[in-house]
């Protein structure tokens, strides 16, 4: 963090990191045709993952959970999500990427 920083107020600093880190959004089906969007890429050391998934669970009003460092929200909701990133928190839409399971 501090590296990316040098000296800069934390607000700045924060938008920094938000707009150069590079995330991938990707859907994955579970057992019994359960469907869940998986966040990967937020830096840990940057971001409250555990907040940020409370956040995106209340806009989306869907469960979900962080593991191993990727935050899992129930049903498809890339398109929001990436909105939310970009609009709301920040992140640079040319670094979130849609990752198609195949």
């Amino acid at each position: 963090m501090d590296s990316l920083c040098l000296g800069l107020p934390p607000e700045l600093c924060q938008q920094l990191e938000a707009e150069s880190q590079v995330i991938k959004i990707k859907v994955e089906r579970r057992k019994i045709g359960k469907v869940v969007t998986v966040i990967e890429g937020i830096d840990s050391r940057s971001f409250d993952l555990k907040k940020l998934a409370s956040y995106l669970k209340s806009k989306l009003a869907a469960g979900g959970t962080v593991k191993n460092g990727r935050i899992e929200i129930q049903g498809d909701h890339r398109n929001k999500i990436k909105k939310i990133l970009v609009e709301e928190l920040g992140f640079n839409p040319d670094n979130i990427m849609f990752i198609e399971e195949g």
